[in-house]
């Protein structure tokens, strides 16, 4: 087995990688060590290019240095990132290897430029200037392109079935016993509103998303011993702000950590509501409420041919509990640092690439499971109209608005424990001073039809959403 492939992906250690490469794909071009080395090198060529725009220093970069500059950022490839770890881990014919992948990058842009750029490049920096830079850039592009427009999809999904089954009536289930009935719309409209406020949350975490450029200990000392002339506090902060982030003033050496934690705390209360959703769905699938849609030439289970089972459900589960793990541990462990400066949270956040992985496999999941379900009315119908009991509430609140103090008691004696015929439920009505209007109305109600207004309330937020 040594001398299996790795460039397999059925040699994949991970299944990010592996059997799931082809749905976390659209991730490789922010959160793979290729794309963060291309951040890496923006971030490096940006502050060059921006030390020779933005200040008085005599960095020798000419029009045409500064367009080769911009052409190696926009053609950056895969072969170029190959480059710069060969002169980290082998080094070139006239470098040995650096073993840093921060001085690696910029030995590759000495390649790019004149002898005479060299010194600038860099200039002042710690790597931790450009990394916490270029991991921030790599997460606006993962979630911003990637993982937010995923979460709208399911959205869209969830609205359509909410518009569709607003008037549908279905069981309720608290304590796992029948309780006043819903609609399917209402309860999916439920999670249309959770995921939307989960994905705003998200949104705002990374729009919120801080970068530093103090130096070895974020005091710019380096910068200011070398070129005292130059406001490096505002210089900073107008660089920063010019890769869309905003400007920490104030750090030790790295970036603190707080707005990641943020960020991954924010990606796994997502991973939660969609979780809470996925095993939901898997339970009114079980319950016959829902229908799938059956995939010719699938297996449900290798010895009971009948098997449809909810798969998408459940490996939705298995991937947003993995990634909620895996989130919560490094909101843990980013803001941590050991005074200045450890490593500890440098490994811990090669793990970015995994949170999100995971995350983008549940969502997707979730996507194609609801494309695959579609309410049964009759089945919910049926199994509504087989559970009378639920209509106790009502009759228990039409006395109590009567006078009768000891509703709520009389008919728990009635019902609590028993099986429960309607007809007598209804005569205890006969007992009280309840109107006749009143009377006949609640005589008339089943339990399909004891909804409340859940069908506007889903008119109304689909709405408000629009």
């Amino acid at each position: 087995m040594d001398t299996w492939p790795r460039e397999d992906p059925l040699c994949a250690v991970s299944p990010l990688d592996g059997r799931y490469a082809a749905t976390t794909a659209p991730l490789v071009g922010s959160l793979s060590e290729a794309a963060l080395i291309r951040a890496r090198v923006v971030v490096e060529v940006r502050y060059l290019q921006a030390l020779a725009a933005e200040t008085e220093l005599p960095v020798p970069l000419d029009a045409a240095a500064a367009e080769t500059l911009d052409a190696v950022v926009e053609g950056f490839d895969v072969d170029d990132a190959r480059r710069v770890v060969t002169i980290e881990r082998e080094g070139t014919e006239t470098q040995p290897a650096t073993n840093h992948d921060v001085k690696a990058v910029e030995y590759f842009l000495r390649e790019h430029t004149p002898a005479g750029v060299h010194p600038w490049i860099h200039f002042g920096l710690t790597s931790a200037d450009v990394n916490n830079l270029a991991r921030r850039r790599c997460v606006q592009a993962a979630v911003g392109e990637v993982l937010l427009p995923a979460l709208g999809r399911v959205q869209t999904r969830l609205a359509t079935l909410a518009a569709e089954s607003a008037e549908t009536p279905m069981p309720a289930h608290t304590h796992g016993q029948p309780a006043t009935p819903t609609t399917f719309g209402k309860e999916v409209a439920v999670y249309h509103s959770r995921v939307q406020q989960a994905s705003d949350r998200l949104a705002g975490a990374v729009d919120a998303l801080g970068g530093k450029l103090g130096g070895a200990t974020g005091t710019y000392a380096a910068h200011v011993v070398a070129a005292p002339a130059v406001d490096w506090p505002r210089f900073a902060r107008g660089f920063v702000e010019s890769l869309g982030l905003s400007h920490l003033p104030l750090t030790t050496q790295i970036n603190p950590g707080d707005d990641l934690a943020r960020l991954f705390d924010a990606s796994a209360a997502v991973d939660g509501v969609l979780v809470d959703l996925a095993q939901d769905m898997w339970a009114y699938t079980s319950r016959g409420y829902l229908r799938q849609a059956v995939t010719p030439g699938e297996t449900g289970s290798s010895t009971m041919p009948h098997k449809v089972n909810p798969i998408d459900f459940e490996n939705a589960e298995g991937n947003l509990e993995v990634a909620m793990a895996l989130a919560r541990e490094l909101s843990r462990s980013v803001v941590r640092s050991r005074m200045q400066r450890d490593l500890s949270d440098s490994t811990s956040k090669r793990a970015m690439g995994e949170v999100f992985g995971h995350m983008l496999i549940g969502i997707e999941r979730t996507r194609r499971g609801l494309h695959r379900v579609a309410p049964d009315p009759e089945a919910m119908r049926t199994a509504v109209e087989a559970t009378p009991a639920v209509l106790a509430e009502a009759v228990q609140s039409v006395l109590r608005a009567a006078g009768d103090a000891e509703a709520y008691e009389r008919v728990k004696a009635a019902t609590r424990g028993a099986s429960v015929d309607r007809e007598a439920l209804l005569a205890l009505l006969d007992a009280a001073e309840v109107d006749p209007v009143t009377a006949e109305r609640i005589r008339a109600l089943s339990p399909a039809g004891y909804t409340g207004v859940a069908a506007s309330l889903v008119e109304e937020h689909l709405a408000a959403d629009r």
